[in-house]
């Protein structure tokens, strides 16, 4: 594709000669200001192109083949549950954002008048009891993970029983797959921020599954638990993959996901 004109029509006087707005010509005027440097309608007609030939080349779902509109709507709940994961996504990744300005990931000895309480729990606690509305904010990041949980195994549940994952769609159902993992990763690493009694057996409990791996499980453990045993670097690691890894993937994941149900369109049941 070339930068240089393609012809030498006066876009200037055209624009005059028509009857057109303030806002209206400012546009036009702008946009042949970037297209005469920079080509934009071309890339504009290129997209417009690759996405006819995306769509086309879909094949007709068997509601619009046989025309089933009103034979299949018994299923219809079962297709909102991918955006019910969606929005609990979302508000997990909002309360959770607030949520980070109160704790703090630390494993030494807190100011909580329990024995043997961590920095960690002492801010989850406050948060809980001294905190304006907290309670209700860490329960709401609570509930959205686990509707979101609930509503990603659902929606993997309708997808294959309904037979959605056949082609043209095999490579989201894998991604659907790569979701679902990364939903258990996150719930698990959201589950031990708390340092408290559960968190300790659940990270332990993590810990010995990691050691039963073949050949490569002590090289696990270290990488993921800080060593073989429960300490800061354990809290640490599933605080940066919680807060500063996971929500950066996962939101990638979601939005090639998301591209390709909109080129691909929903597929009904089979």
């Amino acid at each position: 594709m070339s930068v240089e004109r393609k012809d030498e029509h006066d876009h200037e006087a055209w624009i005059q000669e028509k009857d057109l707005t303030p806002i209206e010509s400012t546009f036009l005027t702008v946009l042949v200001w970037l297209d005469r440097r920079i080509r934009i309608v071309d890339y504009l007609e290129l997209l417009e192109t690759l996405y006819y030939r995306v769509n086309l080349q879909m094949p007709k779902s068997h509601t619009e083949q046989y025309n089933l509109d009103n034979k299949f709507w018994y299923w219809y709940p079962l297709y909102s549950l991918g955006f019910f994961s969606t929005l609990a996504y979302v508000v997990a990744a909002i309360s959770g954002a607030l949520l980070g300005f109160y704790y703090s990931p630390s494993a030494a000895a807190g100011t909580a008048n329990i024995e043997g309480a961590t920095v960690a729990y002492s801010t989850v606690a406050a948060i809980m009891t001294d905190l304006n509305f907290g309670f209700f904010l860490r329960s709401l990041h609570r509930w959205a993970a686990q509707v979101m949980t609930a509503a990603v195994f659902l929606h993997m549940l309708r997808v294959y029983f309904t037979g959605s994952y056949k082609e043209p769609r095999e490579v989201n159902w894998l991604i659907g797959i790569v979701l679902l993992s990364l939903t258990m990763v996150f719930g698990y690493t959201g589950y031990l921020l708390p340092w408290d009694q559960l968190a300790y057996w659940a990270g332990q409990i993590g810990v010995e599954m990691s050691l039963s791996i073949p050949f490569v499980g002590e090289w696990v453990a270290q990488l993921m638990f800080g060593g073989f045993s429960l300490g800061q670097a354990t809290l640490q690691r599933m605080y940066i993959l919680h807060v500063f890894l996971l929500p950066f993937v996962v939101t990638t994941v979601i939005a090639i996901h998301l591209g390709l149900v909109w080129m691909q369109g929903i597929a009904e049941p089979h």
